[in-house]
């Protein structure tokens, strides 16, 4: 992704303590966005999927493997933002140079199947979000899903600054609808913050979906975008001004996806206070828990599930799109149009709905596909953040790596246990 040079000087000023909190806000506000992009990713269709079903079979229980995610979550965007700032190059770049041109070639195959079946879940979401909110048929959905994301990717033309706005207005509406949802639902306070603190299961099947839950933290597509979306955002002269701007990234994406977290912790709980707690544990497609919303709470209820999923369908879709954009860009130094690879993304998605499979099962799939390229964007990551000669002074502390390599070992384990389970069990 061909950023145009970035509208923010590089030594754009720090906020200081003795100035006025307005001064100090309007500081900060240049070092965020990137993170909010790349938020989009944990709030996509195919966390609704899972997380329905975390809430309708099992209640609370699993509420705390989804906070522990959103902290993994939280260090891995962190590393991708810094390798960003301090290289002034994305991953799938750092990668071009340091590999050999066969690895480098295996790894944007890898990278191009991941982005088109994220993308294949995204658009599918986005879809159902039309159907489901105006009552067309999912085929008229995803043709205005494209017009959609087509006109979103036009913004690009202006600089980041316009889609980043766009998105984080998609979030804002993710989280509205899902403050809308608590307040009807009612759920028990007390109960939620025991679950969200305390690990405990509930038997085998509660353990698998946990499995399933972590490991989907990592999105790679958003790995690849997330540097490259800092890599010429604000350009440090110095030591010093790159740990400022990393600084300031941090609580980009603390704040970023701290929200992320609380969507996700809040589908969950919608699930099993609305759905769990009335003994309706088959709830578990996002068909299902829209059309049992609306008896159960209102019709105000089903509505903003129906806006929710639309937002995150259309705000990962153009995310995704993005994503597929930095990949070609950097492993092979070459683009091609936003609106070609839309169009070309696009019509897996609208051959599955032509054909009538199913939505929510087809999100299933591209996530299992997804799984696979953990470890060709997550292990790079680790090992470029933690070389001082490339990072410099943003070079990782040794306690840092060891966590993240501890974390991605874990992360490709549940992974390829997931997998094992999905095609051992005929999941697929």
């Amino acid at each position: 992704m061909n950023e145009p040079p970035t509208e923010v000087p590089a030594a754009a000023p720090v906020p200081q303590h003795d100035r006025s909190l307005r001064v100090r806000i309007a500081g900060i506000l240049p070092y965020l966005g990137p993170a909010f992009v790349a938020s989009v990713a944990y709030i996509d269709p195919g966390n609704y999927a899972t997380n329905i079903e975390s809430g309708a079979r099992f209640g609370y229980t699993l509420l705390w493997v989804i906070f522990a995610a959103n902290l993994a979550a939280m260090l891995i965007q962190s590393l991708s933002a810094k390798l960003g700032i301090a290289t002034g190059r994305n991953l799938a770049e750092v990668c071009r140079e340091r590999f050999p041109r066969p690895v480098v070639w295996a790894m944007w195959v890898v990278a191009e199947l991941v982005a088109m079946a994220t993308d294949l879940a995204e658009f599918l979401g986005a879809a159902l979000g039309f159907a489901l909110l105006f009552h067309f048929p999912l085929f008229i959905g995803g043709l205005l899903t494209g017009v959609a994301t087509f006109a979103i990717l036009a913004l690009e033309r202006y600089g980041h600054r316009p889609i980043e706005a766009v998105i984080t207005t998609f979030v804002g509406i993710i989280a509205g609808c899902y403050v809308v949802e608590t307040i009807l639902e009612r759920p028990d306070w007390g109960a939620i913050a025991s679950h969200a603190v305390i690990p405990r299961f509930a038997g085998p099947e509660s353990v698998l979906l946990a499995t399933g839950i972590l490991g989907a933290t990592v999105m790679p597509h958003v790995i690849y975008l997330h540097s490259a979306l800092t890599q010429h955002r604000i350009v440090p002269r110095t030591s010093e001004e790159a740990r400022r701007i990393f600084r300031f990234e941090v609580l980009d994406v603390v704040i970023a996806m701290g929200i992320a977290g609380l969507v996700n912790a809040a589908m969950l709980v919608m699930a099993a206070s609305t759905f769990h707690t009335r003994g309706l544990a088959h709830v578990g497609t996002i068909e299902e828990a829209h059309r049992t919303l609306e008896p159960l709470l209102g019709p105000l209820a089903s509505a903003a599930f129906a806006v929710s999923l639309l937002a995150s369908g259309l705000s990962s879709s153009t995310v995704g799109t993005m994503a597929g954009q930095v990949v070609m860009q950097g492993f092979l130094h070459r683009t091609i149009p936003a609106w070609l690879r839309r169009g070309i993304t696009m019509l897996p998605a609208l051959v599955v709905i032509a054909l009538g499979l199913d939505p929510t099962r087809t999100l299933v799939i591209s996530q299992v596909v997804l799984s696979f390229g953990i470890p060709f964007a997550l292990i790079p990551l680790i090992r470029f953040t933690a070389d001082r000669r490339l990072m410099g002074a943003l070079a990782n502390h040794r306690l840092t790596t060891l966590v993240a390599s501890v974390l991605a070992a874990l992360i490709v384990a549940l992974n390829l246990f997931l997998l094992w389970t999905t095609f051992a069990g005929g999941g697929v």
